[in-house]
């Protein structure tokens, strides 16, 4: 799986023009999910994300968790980060395929909401908008294949 974390002040989903999703602060992740992936993937790695300290603490030090802050997260399907940019226009043959993406996107938004928090979220395979506003900004990539 791939991920790009970005804490925000805030960020939403809109399909249609409607918001499918919204959250204050709290974690923007776009999630790709490749065709390695598993269930055992999916809950390790929202459990690396529940558990990140990137949040200022009282001495300005990125020292506190999204817990600690009462965070929310948004999680966007994002086949494409899994694109081949080996030639001008990417391929995305290395993502998986929808019947094995989904149950793996919906797995880690549930161990998520185990977790405590209150996860909003895109639809697969929809056009979205997503609107964010970063803070910091800090941004993190993750992939469980590194």
């Amino acid at each position: 799986m791939r991920a790009v974390v970005t804490r925000v002040k805030s960020a939403l989903v809109e399909i249609d023009g409607k918001i499918n999703g919204q959250i204050g602060r709290g974690y923007l992740i776009l999630l790709g999910v490749g065709p390695s992936d598993t269930e055992d993937t999916a809950v390790k790695l929202a459990d690396k994300i529940c558990n990140l300290r990137v949040f200022e603490d009282e001495n300005g030090k990125m020292n506190r968790s999204l817990e600690q802050v009462e965070g929310g997260i948004l999680v966007v399907s994002q086949f494409t980060l899994y694109a081949d940019t080996s030639s001008r226009r990417p391929g995305f043959t290395g993502a998986a395929k929808p019947d094995a993406a989904i149950p793996l996107y919906e797995r880690f938004m549930a161990r998520c909401r185990e977790r405590g928090f209150d996860v909003q979220h895109g639809e697969f395979g929809a056009d979205m908008q997503v609107f964010s506003q970063n803070d910091g900004p800090v941004t993190i990539l993750f992939d469980t294949e590194k």
